[in-house]
């Protein structure tokens, strides 16, 4: 079968926001991990991607005649805004249409400097390319729309930390790689042409309805701002922080990216934050479906030439400029933005319910106390996130808690509204409640001796963190907590 049908339709669609750029040599390369399941679901051929060429293309060794770019965009972080970010450290080596028919971005990280490196090396190193890797296998057993790593390849080079440490490059595969700051990018240049280019090619790759819509650019809004909100609201159900919810880590397709400084909570907190730099705790993880509507709102301020416009009219106007943005494309985006926390809630309420085991049609209005005050039990109690809704399905949650009194007037308000019997519910609630999840410290531990050049404990994890609602785990430290002795967990973006 040998190398994937390599096509570049996005920087033909809108060649003006993509850099044609190489990847820098590496000294030796060496194949760390591919995800041979990944590789077999993509239709690709993994004895093609362990031989010599498949090992060049994953480092970004590829004939002048294959080009290759780095994305600019632009983005928010930590609220101020940043008119050019782009690839600093990353290359798209082409799309490709996988056996589901679906179209697919490989794009590696950690391949050199490019224009967008602001100051940057451009490099990367072992530790957080694997632990992108990992995050992406959870992720996905969990259920939950993400990118994903097909491999981590050592580069035979030292890279410069705060010590050096070996370098390594990963190769992404995702839906895409259109953030909400491509099209921040698209709109600050005031170009109709560019603007207009994104949001079709976005239309066209991932929403396609939208333009069977009379607003087909309101359309795009709405679509992306439901699958966002439905992303966020299961990232919460799982007590999954992100940790850099920037407008630039923020995917039109409702994937997630960009897995740096992210961490799963053990003792459930609204104000649980992980990361070095967020010292205000703007993307705790609370926060977070706060933070969704906000990036959103940047999504519509940069559309709002465009709503309200049909294709014809926009082809009809003079010039190249962006219109100035209607009254009512304002009052129409401000309708979405502002319908944003019910669109989380069509996914989050559903999906709560089935974690305790409640039948959300039975509860009715009395649903959202229900998981408010389940979710109140385990902040006052310090009760650990993961634990506590397997040990509801196993019946086990009382145990948890030092004072059960108020568990048990809480139980009793549940059982009111169970989903099914008893047996029924548990069975239910076990195949949304996983019995692990990439627990901080085990993650640490093991990304630790991988950078020492033991891959073993690495390669257990993973291997158990695809099958999360097993019972049993070949890593049963991955189903508890950090030892209250441990020192809070910090994590860092890895750059």
């Amino acid at each position: 079968m040998g190398a994937p049908e390599f096509e570049q339709t996005y920087a033909a669609a809108v060649p003006e926001l993509s850099t044609a750029w190489r990847a820098a040599a590496v000294s030796e390369p060496r194949l760390l991990i591919v995800d041979g399941t990944l590789i077999a679901d993509l239709g690709l051929d993994a004895e093609w991607f362990a031989g010599p060429e498949g090992l060049r293309l994953l480092v970004g060794d590829v004939p002048d005649s294959r080009p290759t770019y780095a994305q600019g965009y632009a983005g928010h972080q930590f609220g101020s805004y940043s008119p050019v970010l782009g690839d600093g450290r990353a290359l798209l080596l082409g799309e490709f249409v996988a056996r589901d028919g679906v179209r697919r971005d490989l794009h590696l990280k950690g391949s050199g400097r490019t224009p967008y490196a602001r100051g940057g090396d451009g490099l990367a190193v072992v530790g957080p390319m694997l632990r992108e890797y990992l995050m992406g296998v959870a992720m996905q057993a969990l259920g939950i729309p993400t990118t994903r790593a097909l491999a981590v390849v050592a580069t035979g080079d030292l890279v410069r930390r705060e010590r050096p440490l070996p370098g390594a490059i990963l190769a992404r595969v995702a839906r895409s790689h259109l953030r909400v700051g491509t099209v921040q990018y698209a709109a600050a240049s005031g170009r109709r042409d560019l603007l207009r280019g994104v949001a079709d090619h976005a239309i066209d790759r991932h929403h396609p309805a939208a333009r069977e819509s009379d607003d087909p650019y309101l359309a795009l809004l709405e679509s992306v701002a439901r699958s966002q909100a439905s992303l966020v609201a299961q990232w919460m159900s799982v007590g999954f922080v992100h940790g850099v919810m920037k407008t630039d880590n923020t995917t039109l397709s409702g994937e997630t990216i960009d897995y740096g400084p992210c961490a799963f909570i053990d003792v459930h907190d609204p104000r649980a934050v992980f990361s070095s730099i967020d010292h205000r705790g703007r993307y705790a993880y609370g926060n977070q479906p706060v933070i969704i509507q906000w990036n959103l709102a940047r999504l519509a301020e940069a559309l709002l030439p465009l709503i309200g416009r049909s294709p014809h009219e926009l082809d009809t106007l003079e010039g190249t400029t962006l219109p100035e943005p209607t009254e009512a494309a304002v009052e129409a985006a401000t309708d979405v933005l502002v319908r944003v926390p019910d669109l989380y809630d069509e996914t989050y309420l559903p999906l709560m319910a089935r974690k305790l085991g409640i039948d959300a049609v039975g509860a009715g209005e009395d649903l959202r106390g229900l998981v408010t005050d389940a979710l109140g039990l385990l902040s006052a109690h310090h009760i650990d996130h993961t634990r506590f809704f397997r040990a509801l399905a196993n019946g086990a949650a009382r145990e948890l808690f030092t004072d059960p009194a108020p568990f048990d007037a809480w139980s009793q308000r549940r059982a009111a509204v169970l989903l099914g019997d008893a047996e029924e519910s548990a069975a239910a609630m076990r195949a949304v409640n996983p019995h692990i999840v990439p627990r901080n410290h085990v993650v640490e531990d093991v990304l630790t001796a991988a950078t020492e050049g033991d891959l073993g404990p690495f390669e257990r994890v993973v291997e158990a963190l695809r099958h999360p609602f097993e019972d049993e785990t070949i890593v049963p430290e991955l189903a508890e907590p950090a030892p209250s002795t441990a020192a809070p967990y910090v994590t860092y973006c890895g750059t």
